[in-house]
C-alpha cells in the first residue's frame, strides 16, 4: 500500500478551519443584526423628554423602547439577610446542601446536591434620572419578575462544611450517606443601581410613565447597566466573533496552500 501524498491530519486541519471559519461567520452576522435592531431601538431617560413624546404619542403609549435610571423603591425597600445596610427592591435567596453517598459497585464516595431552596420577592419599585433623588417624574417597573435578564448582584455566598463527630461517623456506615455541605447565597437587585429596561412605556393619568412587558410579543429585558455599556458589550462580541472567523480563515488557507505547494513540489520531482 503505498503512502498518502497528504497526512490525512493535514486535511482534517484544513477542514475543520474551514468549518470553523464557517460558524464563526455565521455567529458574527448574527451579532451584527442583533446589534442593528440594538441600535434601533429609541433610548429614553425617566425625564420631562419621555413625559412629552408619551403625551404626542396615539394612545399615550411607545411600543418598544428603552429606558435607562437608577433603581429607587417605591416604599420600603428589601433588606439583606446576610449584609448590613445593603437594600433592595428584588431579592433572591437559595440553599442547597451537598452529599456523598457510597457507591458499592465502584467502591466510591459520589457527590449530590439535595434540598434546594430559592425565594425571589420583590417590591414596587421605579426608574429615576441619575442626579434627580427628589422628582416627581418616574417610570414604574410593572411585574419585574416577569423579565428576562442577568440583573441581579450577588451580595453573599457561603459554603459551610459539615462537621464530622463519631455519631455522624457512626451513622455514615449504617446510612451509606454523608453531609459535606450547607451552600448558601443572596442576590439583589440593589437600591441606587443603574439599570436599562427593554420594553413598553405607558402613560397613566396625564403624569404616570410605566415601563411593562410589551403586547406586541418582543422580549421584556432588564440589564444592569446603562444603555451604553450594553450595546459595547454586544460590539466588543461582534469583534470577537470576527477575528475569530479571519483567524481559521486564514488558517485554513494557510495549510491548504501548504498542501498545493507540496503536492506541486512532489510532481515536479518525479517530472524529473
Amino acid at each position: 500500500m503505498g503512502d498518502l501524498p497528504v497526512n490525512p491530519l493535514v486535511i482534517i486541519g484544513v477542514g475543520s478551519s474551514f468549518a470553523f471559519s464557517g460558524l464563526f461567520y455565521h455567529l458574527y452576522q448574527e451579532k451584527k443584526k442583533e446589534l442593528k435592531r440594538l441600535k434601533e431601538i429609541p433610548v429614553f431617560k425617566p425625564d420631562q423628554h419621555l413625559l412629552r413624546v408619551l403625551k404626542a404619542s396615539p394612545y399615550k403609549r411607545l411600543q418598544y423602547v428603552a429606558v435607562e435610571g437608577l433603581v429607587q423603591a417605591d416604599g420600603e425597600p428589601l433588606a439583606s439577610q446576610f449584609v448590613p445596610r445593603c437594600f433592595g427592591v428584588i431579592q433572591k435567596t437559595s440553599s442547597e446542601e451537598h452529599w456523598k453517598y457510597w457507591n458499592s459497585f465502584s467502591r466510591t464516595w459520589n457527590s449530590r446536591t439535595m434540598n434546594r431552596k430559592e425565594t425571589k420577592t420583590s417590591v414596587p419599585f421605579s426608574l429615576v434620572s441619575p442626579g434627580a433623588y427628589i422628582t416627581d417624574l418616574y417610570v414604574k417597573v410593572q411585574n419585574p419578575l416577569e423579565a428576562s435578564g442577568c440583573y441581579l448582584e450577588r451580595v453573599y455566598h457561603r459554603v459551610r462544611r459539615a462537621e464530622e463527630g463519631l455519631v455522624n461517623v457512626v451513622m455514615q456506615g449504617l446510612s451509606g450517606e454523608k453531609p459535606v455541605a450547607m451552600e448558601e447565597s443572596e442576590e439583589l437587585l440593589r437600591v441606587g443601581s443603574t439599570l436599562t429596561g427593554f420594553g413598553e412605556v405607558v402613560l397613566e393619568g396625564g403624569q404616570v410613565m410605566r415601563l411593562q412587558a410589551p403586547q406586541d410579543g418582543r422580549k421584556f429585558v432588564l440589564v444592569p447597566t446603562d444603555y451604553r455599556s450594553f450595546v459595547d458589550g454586544h460590539e466588543s462580541s461582534a469583534s470577537m466573533w470576527k477575528s475569530l472567523t479571519v483567524l481559521t480563515g486564514l488558517t485554513g488557507v494557510s495549510l491548504l496552500a501548504a498542501v498545493i505547494y507540496n503536492l506541486v513540489g512532489k510532481q515536479d520531482d518525479r517530472s524529473k
